[in-house]
């Protein structure tokens, strides 16, 4: 299946080594700006261009004196990314963005198109050090965490895309338009980069930043269960999933490793003490596997060890990796273990495929361009 591809040359190591303005809180911008000698309101200003504006360099901001402009421009980048690689799916409903840092890691980024939704998949690692067996962004190990900046620059960047009519590559969504949800399901483990992570949701959700919902975002993990319990006093409204995969410790640890630290019971008490303390449901998410995970015997298990939670089940049509032993279930297996959990007790949905033909699941696409480049 063809799909369009745009290619951005951008091949050096990313940009100048020069301080990332997203990285700072509007208490830090402001000491910034105080000591260039300019009065306190101006970092209101910037920071008005950057969150509400979505500007992307500081010749944008028109009303601001040319010469803070270009002091700023000296020492500072507004955004960490570069665009490296750009693929459009063929339906014209999803984007996906390799993004490549200055240090010249790269991570990837998925806009995809709903009725009412406007949906950011975005990462918050460079790799991951998780090592789930099926995943693609596994096979390649952590790198680093992302700063608080370059997890907030993913969404700004799309925001961006969305709010200009005329912003290319054409997709099948009529502009402008806006961001409506967050997904933190792309490459990396959010619970492992948790303070920054959370310095970024914080700004995401700040209603004199970038302002979005908390409850129109969702962090997934694996299943670091004393995340799971700092999150729940947070006090964000910010959703949770749980990547389970498996309804026991002998299959879910072949497939996530870190299973053998934070065992299926125990993760699934600091799921209880969770919905416990904040009332909020949680979403299992399940990518089924031909043979491996996806047995009615399986569903009957999971379904027992579910239902007394308040949860939902999202079942996951997995996104294969050439050559990988693990492939996608049927579409009948597919409906037979759903109807199965719902018997059960279990509510159950079948995600969407998306993008599939452009790599949109986690870590392909920046898996593809090592392999082009090595």
């Amino acid at each position: 299946m063809e799909c369009m591809t745009e290619i951005t040359l951008n091949v050096g190591a990313g940009q100048t080594e020069k301080r990332v303005l997203l990285d700072l809180s509007l208490e830090e911008l402001t000491e910034v700006v105080t000591g260039l000698g300019q009065p306190a309101y101006r970092a209101r200003q910037i920071w008005e261009w950057v969150y509400k504006h979505y500007a992307v360099s500081f010749d944008e901001m028109a009303n601001l004196p040319k010469t803070l402009r270009e002091k700023l421009a000296a020492e500072w980048v507004i955004s960490p990314l570069e665009s490296a690689i750009r693929i459009l799916s063929q339906d014209g409903d999803t984007q996906k963005v390799l993004f490549r840092l200055a240090d010249g890691q790269t991570i990837e980024t998925v806009l995809m198109l709903y009725d009412k939704r406007r949906t950011l998949c975005i990462s918050s690692q460079a790799g991951c050090a998780m090592g789930c067996t099926f995943c693609a962004t596994a096979q390649g190990g952590l790198a680093r965490n992302l700063t608080s900046g370059e997890i907030v620059a993913q969404v700004l960047y799309f925001a961006r895309y969305l709010a200009k009519a005329d912003a290319e590559p054409p997709m099948d969504v009529e502009r402008p338009t806006a961001v409506t949800n967050v997904v933190l399901m792309g490459m990396g483990e959010p619970m492992h980069n948790y303070r920054n992570v959370w310095t970024a949701l914080r700004l995401l959700t700040d209603a004199d930043a970038f302002g979005l919902g908390a409850r129109h975002i969702t962090l997934s993990t694996v299943g670091l269960i004393p995340m799971i319990d700092r999150m729940a006093d947070e006090g964000l409204q910010i959703a949770l999933a749980v990547s389970l995969h498996a309804p026991n410790d002998e299959l879910r640890s072949s497939l996530v490793p870190l299973n053998s630290r934070y065992p299926v019971a125990d993760l699934l008490a600091a799921v209880r003490r969770y919905i416990d303390k904040t009332h909020r449901r949680v979403t299992f998410e399940y990518a089924l596997m031909a043979g491996i995970n996806d047995s009615p015997a399986l569903a009957e298990e999971l379904a027992e060890k579910l239902s007394p939670l308040l949860c939902h089940v999202n079942v996951i049509p997995l996104n294969p990796i050439p050559d990988s032993p693990f492939q996608p279930t049927s579409d009948a297996d597919t409906l037979r273990f759903v109807e199965i959990l719902r018997a059960g007790g279990v509510p159950a949905t079948v995600r969407l495929r998306r993008g599939i033909e452009i790599n949109a699941g986690c870590g392909q696409l920046r898996q593809a361009a090592q392999r082009m480049a090595a």
